[in-house]
């Protein structure tokens, strides 16, 4: 299968610069996951350097509307309906089975590459495993990888989020790692560990041990897309690693809300906003919990997701769907966004200074909930222990708790604009992005 959409946008009119290097972006996933790498594409070009940009072909329109090279991968939209997308040990397996026919194809695109061009790719962690084998059939090639969400990072200090489940503070560090280790021996080695080392056999490459020892020893920098004040950089985590703050990026960032929500929201009291995530099509349940706790509230509610069929033919007046809403627009009207706890929407509602009840159900969703919760400014529970009764006790209690909104309001002003963005587009614009990681010992996450 070939990437498509490769002559889309004339790259030759994107100017290389003198001992630049031509950034190669690597992503997967949901919009969520585009839109980081969207704004770090945008701001790379906007500084001069050449950028081309490989990602999922539904996301092709957002890529070249805002002006960058794009080269579609495939991607299997069959897999939102998979029963264990967002299951909470399973979900991983499901997405890294999905992302490999696309990710099979980066080591071509990079050999394609004329030879003499310094090259440097910045990928998504689940690209590092084919990021290796790029380089190590072009040894010139410098990695760098992006972390949208701390729980992308492990680490055995707090808060360690096992899944659903906290680990307490007081567990020494030993048994964190050995925690760990069993968690990624059971969970992530079965499902990743032989698809990695077939494609090393067949690079004539050693096999790997550990997918997370693995991917960790791989880039030459390592680059967190949000906050220290969200969270602090951990002890165990690889290095060199610059940080920056929530790169907020919105496609159509003047876009209005419909005549119809606004008349809604102006018919006074509080409205709740419910979202899932767009790529959800499993939450008929959590739609009808959330239309009952509303009404038992007499609060009005407005529900956002792509997939109407999800809701009742008939919705009761006091509930409106809406298929899309710019959050940047929606969320100060808003009373409490509950929400699935993707990064992205996170960000956002904490930039509105808008409180939030995370209902995560998988992958980072577990580790951003217990972070909005421990800044004081939402509440987190686990879909799989959502009933009307504690969905309608959460909402109380943040609706109720006076102090909230001057915390939410503290919190919003900690974002500055782009913090931290210059520096990481200096490093990774550069013929070189640091010290080869390759070079020096592998980071191991359980060992510390």
């Amino acid at each position: 299968m070939a990437i498509t959409g490769a002559h889309d946008v004339d790259v030759a009119r994107t100017p290389a610069g003198a001992g630049l290097a031509h950034i190669v972006l690597v992503t997967i996933g949901s919009a969520g996951d585009l839109f980081p790498f969207l704004k770090l594409g945008l701001a790379l070009h906007a500084a001069g350097r050449r950028v081309s940009f490989l990602g999922p072909e539904q996301h092709g329109p957002y890529v070249r509307e805002a002006g960058l090279p794009f080269h579609g991968l495939p991607a299997d939209e069959a897999v939102l309906d998979h029963p264990d997308l967002w299951h909470p040990t399973r979900g991983f397996g499901v997405v890294w089975a999905a992302t490999r026919p696309a990710m099979a194809l980066v080591p071509a695109f990079i050999a394609a590459l004329p030879r003499d061009e310094t090259c440097t790719m910045v990928g998504h962690p689940l690209a590092l495993p084919e990021a290796d084998l790029c380089r190590a059939a072009r040894p010139g090639l410098r990695i760098a990888a992006i972390f949208l969400a701390p729980s992308n990072i492990p680490t055995v200090y707090d808060p360690l989020m096992l899944g659903p489940y906290r680990v307490p503070r007081w567990v020494p560090h030993g048994a964190r790692r050995w925690l760990w280790r069993t968690a990624v021996k059971h969970l992530i080695d079965p499902v990743a560990m032989p698809d990695v080392n077939a494609q090393r056999r067949a690079a004539g490459l050693a096999p790997a041990g550990s997918l997370m020892d693995h991917i960790f020893a791989i880039p030459d920098l390592s680059i967190g897309l949000f906050p220290a004040w969200f969270a602090p950089t951990q002890p165990d985590w690889p290095q060199p690693m610059l940080r920056t703050g929530f790169p907020l990026y919105d496609p159509n960032p003047h876009a209005e809300m419909s005549p119809e929500l606004q008349h809604f929201l102006g018919q006074g009291g509080r409205t709740l906003v419910f979202t899932p995530g767009t790529g959800n099509r499993q939450a008929r349940a959590y739609f009808a919990h959330a239309a009952e706790a509303a009404r038992l509230l007499g609060e009005r509610a407005v529900f956002l997701t792509p997939h109407r069929d999800q809701l009742p033919a008939e919705l009761p007046r006091h509930v409106l769907w809406q298929e899309y809403v710019p959050l940047r627009a929606l969320l100060p009207h808003v009373a409490v966004l509950v929400h699935h706890g993707g990064i992205g929407t996170t960000a956002e509602a904490l930039h509105a200074g808008t409180p939030q009840l995370v209902v995560p159900l998988a992958h980072d969703q577990f580790d951003n909930g217990a972070r909005v919760t421990a800044l004081g400014v939402g509440r987190s529970l686990p879909a799989t222990r959502l009933t009307q009764g504690r969905l309608l006790r959460c909402l109380e209690g943040l609706l109720d708790d006076e102090r909230l909104p001057a915390r939410c309001r503290a919190v919003a002003a900690n974002f500055k604009d782009d913090a931290g963005m210059d520096e990481v587009v200096r490093r990774v614009g550069a013929a070189g992005v640091g010290t080869c990681a390759h070079a020096v010992a592998p980071v191991d996450s359980t060992r510390r």
